[in-house]
This record gives C-alpha cells, sequence and structure tokens, in this order.
C-alpha cells in the first residue's frame, strides 16, 4: 500500500510532485462522497450484474519509511447495498445472502502490505462476511496525491480482487435448465478510493 517508488513525469501541482514522497506518510479516511465499492457477478451464466455499497468508513495508514508497515480499514454497512433493482437489492439484504438483519456490517482489515514496484502495490487482510472470516488480497494502483480547493490532502487508490463467494457461507443459489446457475460463485470486487489526511 505503500506509494514511494513512484516515477511520474506528467506535470503535476506541488502537492502531488512534491520531491519528498514521504511527506504522504500519515493517517487518512476514505471520503466516502469521493469512493466507489462495487461488485460485480454473473448472472444466469450469460451476462454482469454490477452493484455497490452506498454507507461505509474506512482508514489508511501509510508509511513512506517502510511500506510494509501500510494499512487499512474498511466497515461497510450492508443494508447499503444498491444494485439499481429494488427486488433484487432485497432479495440480498435477505436471508438467502447477506441477512443484513443479522449481520449488519461486512468488514476489512490490512494484515500485510506489498509494494510490488511502479505505481502497483498488493495489500492482504481479514474479509469478515457473515461471521465468517477470510484472507482476501487487493491488487491496487496509486492514482495521485493532490490538495484540493479546500486545503484537504488527498491521495487516490483503484483496487481489484475475486473472492468465490460460497467460503463466506453465501451459497443460495438456482439452477437453469439450460445448465449452470443463476448466480456465479465468482465475485470481482472493485474499488476507486479518495481519502483524506488527518489533521
Amino acid at each position: 500500500m505503500g506509494i514511494f517508488s513512484r516515477k511520474d513525469t506528467t506535470p503535476q501541482t506541488p502537492a502531488a510532485a512534491g520531491t519528498d514522497l514521504t511527506a504522504l506518510t500519515g493517517d487518512y479516511s476514505i471520503d466516502p462522497a469521493h469512493t466507489t465499492i462495487g461488485f460485480t457477478a454473473r448472472h444466469a451464466m450469460v451476462t454482469n450484474i454490477k452493484g455497490g455499497f452506498q454507507d461505509f468508513s474506512g482508514t489508511l495508514h501509510l508509511d513512506g519509511a517502510d511500506p510494509s508497515r501500510s494499512t487499512a480499514t474498511l466497515e461497510i454497512k450492508m443494508g447499503s447495498i444498491d444494485t439499481g433493482n429494488a427486488d433484487r437489492d432485497g432479495h440480498l439484504k435477505s436471508p438467502d445472502f447477506f441477512r443484513t438483519d443479522e449481520f449488519p456490517t461486512m468488514t476489512f482489515r490490512s494484515t500485510k502490505a506489498e509494494a510490488l514496484g511502479g505505481d502497483d502495490y498488493r495489500i492482504t487482510g481479514d474479509l469478515s462476511i457473515l461471521g465468517v472470516t477470510k484472507p482476501v488480497t487487493i491488487d491496487l494502483e496509486f492514482n495521485g496525491a493532490a490538495k484540493d480547493p479546500f486545503g484537504n490532502e488527498r491521495v487516490g487508490f483503484e483496487g481489484k480482487a475475486e473472492i468465490l463467494r460460497s467460503e463466506w457461507g453465501l451459497t443460495w443459489n438456482a439452477t437453469l435448465e439450460t445448465g449452470g446457475v443463476l448466480v456465479s460463485d465468482k465475485i470481482k470486487l472493485h474499488f476507486d478510493i479518495s481519502a483524506i489526511k488527518n489533521a
């Protein structure tokens, strides 16, 4: 999750192009208004359904001296799931899937951070859904750093991961007459993260 061997010849604002990238070291809060946490599932074996979450919070700690000590946390309110279809969202909140009355949150806590070279990083952590906690690895790309018009120091990342929902007990499905199942086991996760440095 470190961002400290980045090379970029593109002209940028002074905050993004500062020679001492360790200045980005510190604690950050994820900005929900400018962050997207989404997922994609295959439906009926033929098309992709995309969705996301509207209510979440999270933190980052970036360590410029030792990127491996960078950390991340995320808490998502499962009742905020949104796929653009009220009936489908209701089914996802039901006992068939996320059981949001019983398990209102999903959490991620990082356990390892790696710099892969260039703008690429990898973070591994514990993902908890339905009371089940398993490791997941997220590949990240650092998008840059800047000071916004309100004086906030921001950093941005894009991330992606794949999980098998059955590993967290999400096993509901329906068999298709033509073979296969209604909902894929593999779920693609994607993240567009903007975080503000804490004062």
